[in-house]
């Protein structure tokens, strides 16, 4: 954590009163030949009516508990990012955000790290500058779209054992009023959990009419793991794949605010899917072997993006898109973020600073901003 930490004091009171345990991994009822579960990386950003945001990991050596995450924001209308981390708890075991009902508010959920066993909440409805303490009482998973919250208010969580909480209002999950939606062996019981094999979930979202949707990894090859529930009842919600993925187990690995947009893993490719009135719409592929995403995420119209490795990035800017090699990222590069005019900020990360780069057109990366970063280093040791 950095060195602030008055806004969020009553964090602190939170976690004094709750007891401590062990954490654990995601459980799979379900197992086949060959199934790799790759956990979608935390570093990511998004787009909200208050601006963009951007999740990154500085400062040292997680063995050390010196690598502490961080949030940025570059609000509606400006050029320059803000550090605008929640104060008050320790976050070396990651952050994970969402835009809230409607964009006009962000939740942000710590992950539990060195024995704390549940999650703190905080939520800002002015651009980071303010925010109100909540709580999960469980353990987060550690996945970017592990939170989401629909047009109603109505919140998902989804937990590090596969399980998913929901909360009736942004209100009452800040209360700690949350209520089991499904269990991982529950949702891979369900007639198209059982027909997919699902083996994690790794991501929550909303669809239309704030249906709540699930992501997940399927041992059935050839099948996307996306789950709508309505009525107490999970059905498949597509994307039906083309059939040269027949052969390929696929993952879901992230779903974007609303449903509007999918990123999976197919074999040895990325993929994109856009659902509509007539079905989806899937996207060409792009070479990215197992493991290789650094970071991903979703912006306006449908766009996605990912950092792979060797500095290598892609991104898709709309709708129905097609995937485009982006200029090698600076050395450094924790995620991308995208800015107005559908470019891109990149952000580099040395130590506890922080180096914001601007695609200028399509050839080559422009420094624009550095941060520094008030790191305690040994404070979490």
């Amino acid at each position: 954590m950095i060195s602030r930490r008055a806004r969020l004091a009553p964090l602190a009171w939170l976690a004094a009163g709750l007891a401590l345990g062990g954490c654990g991994s995601q459980s799979a009822p379900v197992s086949g030949p060959g199934l790799t579960v790759v956990t979608p990386p935390l570093a990511t950003s998004l787009v909200t009516a208050q601006g963009t945001w951007a999740v990154a990991v500085m400062g040292g050596s997680a063995a050390s508990h010196n690598d502490f995450w961080q949030l940025f924001v570059r609000p509606t209308g400006a050029t320059r990012w803000s550090l605008v981390t929640p104060e008050g708890v320790a976050d070396n075991g990651g952050l994970v955000a969402t835009g809230g009902a409607g964009g006009t508010s962000l939740l942000v959920g710590f992950r539990p790290s060195q024995g704390l066993a549940f999650s703190p909440l905080a939520a800002s409805s002015d651009a980071g500058r303010n925010w109100t303490p909540g709580l999960l009482d469980a353990d987060l998973a550690g996945v970017p779209d592990a939170l989401a919250v629909g047009a109603s208010g109505q919140v998902l969580a989804l937990l590090r054992d596969g399980s998913i909480e929901q909360a009736p209002t942004a209100a009452a999950a800040a209360a700690g009023r949350w209520s089991r939606l499904t269990t991982l062996g529950a949702l891979a019981a369900s007639t198209p959990g059982h027909s997919c094999g699902v083996a994690g979930v790794e991501a929550v979202s909303f669809g239309v009419n704030d249906t709540p949707m699930a992501g997940g990894s399927c041992v059935r090859r050839g099948v996307a793991g996306v789950f709508a529930e309505s009525g107490g009842t999970w059905q498949a919600a597509g994307p039906a794949l083309p059939a040269a993925f027949a052969g390929d187990q696929v993952q879901v690995l992230g779903l974007a605010s609303g449903g509007t947009t999918a990123l999976m893993a197919a074999g040895s490719s990325l993929v994109a899917a856009w659902p509509g009135g007539a079905g989806w719409t899937v996207s060409a592929p792009v070479a990215a072997p197992a493991g290789a995403v650094r970071a991903s995420g979703f912006g306006p119209g449908g766009s996605v993006w990912v950092l792979l490795g060797g500095g290598r990035a892609e991104a898709i800017d709309g709708t129905g898109g097609a995937w485009r090699a982006l200029p090698g990222v600076p050395a450094g590069t924790q995620t991308l973020a995208p800015i107005t005019g559908g470019g891109y900020n990149a952000l580099a990360v040395s130590g506890s600073r922080l180096t914001v780069w601007q695609l200028e057109g399509t050839a080559s990366w422009v420094q624009v901003q550095v941060i520094d970063v008030p790191i305690e280093y040994g404070s979490s040791g």
